[in-house]
């Protein structure tokens, strides 16, 4: 199967940085922020979007590393935080891929347990292919791709890269 690249490693410094800008535009009035991350490369990803809001915006971020099982969302959700570490805090759940919506929907479920100031969602790539009504608030790049096509971040050594296999 052919692999294409989608985004480079410049491409993809280029779109957390923008991110960045947009989490600290929604949040321009905040003190502090939680950025929680879906275990994996959403968690790697959500580590390169806290430091470029580090170089840019005084807010001080909380990072919260989110466990879902993939294969099994229905389970048992748990973080990294203590409920009350994010309560009443606006927080911003991150992964690297949207592609059903299931991750991010079962990780919504979870933060709607305890008040929140603000929800946002963000995401590297977008696929379109949404199983559940949930959207990227801030996201990278959408792409139309089949059903049968798989997007795959590589996060190795300081360089990121998406495929499309």
């Amino acid at each position: 199967m052919e692999r294409s690249i989608i985004l480079n490693d410049a491409q993809i410094k280029h779109k957390i940085k923008r991110i960045a800008y947009q989490i600290y535009e929604e949040n321009v009035t905040e003190s502090e922020i939680v950025l929680a991350g879906i275990n994996g490369n959403g968690f790697v990803f959500t580590h390169k979007i806290a430091e470029a809001l580090s170089k840019i915006s005084p807010l001080k971020v909380h990072l919260c590393e989110v466990f879902i099982d993939k294969k099994n969302p229905i389970g048992e959700v748990t973080t990294s935080l203590e409920k009350d570490e994010y309560q009443d805090k606006s927080l911003v759940l991150i992964d690297d891929v949207l592609n059903s919506g299931t991750t991010l929907i079962y990780g919504i479920k979870h933060f709607l347990e305890v008040p929140l100031k603000q929800f946002k969602t963000a995401v590297l790539v977008n696929r379109n292919h949404k199983k559940y009504p949930v959207k990227a608030d801030f996201k990278g790049i959408s792409l139309s791709t089949s059903l049968r096509e798989h997007i795959d971040v590589v996060f190795k050594n300081d360089v990121a890269t998406v495929y499309l296999n």
